[in-house]
């Protein structure tokens, strides 16, 4: 089993709260009411698509992962950082059972979009 689908399975099972360091930084997040259902928008650059996990918990959607740090050229040393490379985890909660709703998700530019559509009712 390939580590992103082991990654995938556990982000569905284990229970988000907890799982947030002490350095965890929270990514800004945009939500938009949709005619059918949700697009929440996250902020994530620098972040690799490998390094994200979406997960739904009744009402909550979480995404977790990790921002790396890289070195644009060999031998330089920090002068002044202040972009959070650590964990990350940022939870939304909405006014609906997203266990039930039809979740995709894009990721462009640094930016995860995940949109939510709601089952029709009769």
């Amino acid at each position: 089993m390939s580590d992103d689908l082991i990654r995938l399975m556990q982000s569905l099972f284990l229970p988000a709260a907890g799982t947030c360091r002490e350095a965890c930084w929270r990514p800004a997040v945009d939500v938009y009411r949709t005619p059918r259902g949700w697009l929440v928008k996250f902020d994530l650059a620098g972040v690799r698509i490998q390094d994200i996990a979406l997960s739904v918990c009744g009402t909550r959607l979480t995404v977790h992962g990790s921002r790396r740090d890289w070195c644009a050229e060999e031998g330089a040393s920090h002068y002044r950082m202040e972009i959070a490379y650590s964990h990350f985890e940022r939870s939304i909660e909405l006014p609906c059972n997203l266990e039930l709703a039809r979740i995709a998700s894009d990721y462009r530019e640094g930016m995860l979009l995940v949109r939510i559509e709601m089952e029709a009712r009769p």
